[in-house]
């Protein structure tokens, strides 16, 4: 074998373990990204917080408002139509508002905790699409390294075999100088 062919397979041997080493490079890049979207953590609800959620879920609903106006209207109607002894709350209707107090009160903090629970669920869906692009981000480094790579080689087979045919030529010139003289 001759000793342009032992370079050529040396070169190429030579590539390919750098190759190798950025495709092993970016597999283990990749892993914590891969295990981290492959396993999310699971999500465990407390009695507390699935009321919450329900309770959220009626309170923002047209059913829960349409059935509330219903029930003030139904009240504000038997107070004021029925005989005043009847009454269970006459006019200025201070346990209707003493109620709707309560209800105001507790509704707000079970809703704002059913709030931070979507909250902290939109967190790690971004951290996700945060790895996701990471990941993606990665990958095309390691495009990029695999290119600049092939480029950079195939720059110096262009090189090498440049100053092969300069020789050639040289040594042709040479043999055309000596046949001419």
């Amino acid at each position: 074998m001759n000793k342009d062919a032992k370079t050529l397979l040396n070169s190429e041997t030579a590539q390919l373990a750098k190759l190798q080493k950025i495709v092993q490079q970016t597999i283990d890049d990749e892993k914590l990204i891969i295990n981290n979207l492959l396993n999310p953590p699971e999500d465990v609800l407390t009695r507390g917080q699935k009321i919450s959620d329900k309770v959220a879920r009626f309170g923002g609903s047209w059913a829960f408002i349409i059935s509330f106006f219903i029930i003030l209207f139904v009240w504000i109607l038997i107070n004021t139509i029925t005989p005043v002894k009847d009454n269970f709350d006459p006019y200025p209707f201070i346990l209707m508002n003493l109620i709707l107090s309560c209800i105001a009160a507790l509704q707000a903090p079970v809703i704002m905790m059913s709030q931070n629970r979507v909250e902290e669920k939109d967190r790690v869906r971004s951290e996700n699409d945060y790895l996701i692009n990471l990941k993606a981000e990665l990958a095309i480094r390691a495009l990029h390294e695999k290119m600049d790579l092939l480029l950079e080689e195939q720059i110096k087979v262009l090189f090498d075999s440049q100053a092969k045919q300069l020789d050639i030529l040289k040594s042709i010139e040479k043999k055309l100088n000596t046949k001419q003289a």
